[in-house]
């Protein structure tokens, strides 16, 4: 976050508050603020995917500077990024939902909570808010930023960081 301009202070940017409902997480744009839902947290696995989630919105934020509120496509591809490189479409949690593939599943699943987030957020249609999904999936799903990969695992994430910190040097030797 900090290469890419915003600081990130825990004590100001996270938030933990009662949610209504089944919310786990939210990022408030307004105030550049994480918050996640104390009441619907209840193990660690799930807590690193909400915050990964949120943190790529913030990355968004900063990076894209995404117009949450009037620009429906920004909104629709942060949360196709969120969906594909949090975790939310693991093999694991997918097991756990019972929903599982081979050809294609990690795009279905991912296109699917990205749907289930935007729904969630705005006031659209279900037609309004696929079309938006769809017209940004494939450019937002290609978008690994800043893991340059999808971290599939914890392995994977360890690969992702060790090779976003040797970026720099890379790019140096050319």
């Amino acid at each position: 976050m900090k290469q890419s301009g915003c600081t990130v202070y825990k004590e100001r940017h996270f938030s933990c508050e009662d949610c209504d409902g089944i919310v786990s997480g939210g990022f408030d744009a307004t105030t550049s603020q994480i918050v996640l839902c104390q009441n619907n947290i209840h193990q660690q696995a799930h807590m690193n995917r909400v915050v990964t989630h949120e943190l790529i919105h913030s990355f968004d934020h900063c990076r894209a500077h995404v117009d949450w509120f009037d620009n429906f496509k920004h909104l629709a591809c942060s949360e196709v990024r969120a969906a594909n490189l949090s975790g939310d479409c693991s093999f694991s949690n997918e097991l756990s939902r019972f929903k599982f593939g081979l050809k294609q599943h990690h795009q279905e699943c991912v296109r699917d909570r990205a749907l289930r987030s935007v729904l969630a957020v705005r006031k659209v249609s279900r037609e309004e808010a696929e079309k938006a999904v769809d017209e940004v999936f494939e450019s937002c799903f290609n978008d690994h930023e800043p893991f340059g990969r999808i971290p599939h695992s914890k392995n994977d994430a360890k690969y992702a960081y060790r090779d976003f910190q040797n970026r720099d040097r890379y790019y140096a030797n050319l």
